[in-house]
Formats: C-alpha cells, structure tokens, sequence
C-alpha cells in the first residue's frame, strides 16, 4: 500500500540528486522504485507476454510470481508479508498502541492492515487454504480520510471502496476460508445458510451506491471519465458475488445446493470480468485472480447447465450457457502464448 503523492515527491527528489547524494538514498526507497516499475511493466505494450514477464522478473521476482499463475507460490511468500506485518503491529488499532502519532501515520496503518487482509482473504478462498491475518483489533470504521492532510487527497472513492472491501473480507474471512480451508460444511443446515446469505446481502447493501446502482450502460458511460472508480467497482462486485456463488451451491445431505442463486451469483461474477476486458483489455490479462475467479465461474456454470434439458428453454440456462462460450472465447484470444488458457479452453469445452 503506497500512499501516491509521498512516493512522487520521494521519486522525483531522488531523480533530482547528483551522483554521490543518490548513493547515500535509503535502501528501501530504491527498492520500492524497482516495485514499483515491476509491476509497471504489466501494463507496458510488449511484444509477447513472456518478454512482459522476462522484464518484471529484472525488476522484482515476488512480482511476478503471480502474473505468471505460480499463485500458491505468491500466498507462501503472502505469509512472510504478514508476519512482517504482525511484528510491525499493523494489525493492532493504531489509537492504543501509538496514540500520540499523527493522524496521517494512523491512517496508513490501517491502510497498510487492510491491504494485507484482502490479499490474504480473497487469494485463501480461490486455493482454499487457511486464512493468515486473523488476530486484530482495527476497525473499518476508524477508516476516512483526513481533509486537512497537507499531503494531498487520494481519488474520491478510494476510502468508500477499501470500507466496502474490507467489510465483506471481514465475512469472508469467518464463513468461507475458514470452514473451506478444513473441507468443512460452509453451513450447517438450510436456515444456517439463509442466515449466511442474509448476512451477505446485509454487507451487500452497505455499499457505497456507487458501486451498486450502475448497468453495463451506464458503467461504460462512467468508464470515459473514471476509469479508477469502474475498476474498483468491477473488482468488488467480482469478489461480492463470486463468495455469494460459493455459499449458493454448497451442497451436502443437510443443505442442498440452490442451482439458481448459484446461477444468478456466478452470472454476476463473471459479467464483471467480461466487463473488465470489454473496457480495459490490456489490463484483463494481468489481473490473475481476477480471471482465475471468472474462470471457476465459468467452471461452476458449465456443470451446473450440462445435460440440463432446462438449458434450451429456460432464459437463466441459456443466459448461463452464453457465459461459458463468451469465456472459452476470452481465453482462446490467449491460446496461442499461454498453455494455462488451452487448458482451461479444453476443460470448458468439454461441458458444451
């Protein structure tokens, strides 16, 4: 988590120096330079995505272990961030253990917390492994930010969408990477799963209404003015609605799975990602888990939809049966430098 205008001026005061005061510059500024342009590279126009990846392995190795879909790899390295963070104290309310620091130093604190928690959530409920940054007592509610900060203001929905994200991390984290990490029952019986969804949708509604009262209309419309804003918006709707998914098609003797609140979840979900590459299509090929999610939709979908004789007649069915082909065309746009796209294009083909 880097606060933007501080890394600026740090960057242009080091580019501003002779020879010999470079030399004596930090360390740790040189190497979040080096993070930094790391991960810039995934969004530079190059010949092919293993030159892409050959240049962001020069400037940072734990970059781009994850654009290179090594993601168990990024969640093992995953674990040596939180432990740093543990023995900073990040994951403790920055009002009792350093009371008398400013306001500025407080907030980025909790910013730090709440960039280390979403990683961990959201990357343990796509491998299913157990969640890490549990133990804290921050709350997303001492959150906001500062107008008479002196160091500049970030973008106007940056606060609203870190709130929004780290609430529904805070669910998450309880009912899903927990009891799926341990290939435990998600619920125990059907009115402990109606409980679950209520308590989704609780969050849900919570939400700014910027990130919930749009349609593909108007998200185009805003993605010509603010493009950050339709980002966030794709990214929280993908991880809303891909837990929702998960929760719906649970299924065991005690509580069977609901087919069409999985369909109408995994639809959602995945429109998001279709979204994504629609307005941003350079960018869609390096959001792994963005497309490692839309593509375990896709996957949820074509099981739930195959041999269905609902499939040619019901508008859910068909709707669902359109997702799985717009998405085997995605990943073909990739086949031809990716073994990982063939892959998945063969898998979903095989449900059609």
């Amino acid at each position: 988590m880097v606060h933007r205008q501080t890394f600026f001026a740090d960057y242009e005061h080091f580019w501003s120096l002779v020879g010999s005061d470079r030399d004596a510059v930090d360390g740790a500024l040189i190497a979040l330079i080096f993070v930094m342009l790391a991960m810039g590279t995934q969004f530079v126009s190059l010949p092919s995505v293993k030159e892409r990846a050959q240049t962001a392995e020069f400037y940072s190795f734990k970059d781009v272990i994850i654009y290179d879909n090594h993601a168990s790899d990024s969640w093992a390295f995953a674990g040596v961030l939180i432990r740093q963070a543990y023995a900073m104290g990040l994951n403790r309310d920055p009002d009792v253990i350093i009371p008398h620091a400013s306001h500025f130093e407080k907030q980025q604190r909790r910013k730090l917390w709440q960039a280390v928690l979403l990683q961990d959530t959201f990357l343990t409920v796509i491998l299913k492994l157990p969640p890490t940054a549990t133990h804290t007592d921050v709350n997303v509610e001492d959150l906001h930010e500062d107008p008479e900060t002196s160091i500049g203001s970030s973008h106007h929905s940056d606060i609203a969408f870190v709130r929004a994200m780290w609430a529904l991390a805070n669910l998450v984290q309880e009912t899903l990477c927990s009891p799926r990490s341990l290939d435990l029952p998600i619920s125990s019986s059907p009115r402990h799963k109606t409980k679950l969804v209520s308590d989704f949708r609780s969050v849900y509604r919570s939400f700014p209404d910027m990130f919930r009262s749009w349609n593909e209309t108007t998200i185009c419309e805003i993605a010509t003015r603010d493009k950050r804003m339709v980002r966030q918006t794709l990214f929280l709707t993908s991880n809303y609605f891909h837990c929702l998914m998960l929760l719906h098609s649970e299924d065991s003797d005690e509580v069977p799975i609901n087919v069409r609140g999985t369909l109408e979840a995994a639809h959602d979900a995945i429109n998001s990602f279709f979204l994504l590459h629609t307005l941003f299509a350079s960018e869609a090929v390096v959001w792994w888990v963005f497309q490692h999610r839309a593509f375990s939709e896709a996957l949820v979908i074509a099981t739930l939809v195959k041999d269905e004789t609902e499939a040619t007649s019901d508008p859910l069915y068909v709707r669902a049966k359109a997702d799985v082909v717009r998405m085997i065309e995605i990943l073909q746009l990739d086949c031809a430098h990716s073994s990982v796209a063939q892959t998945r294009v063969s898998v979903l083909s095989n449900y059609l």
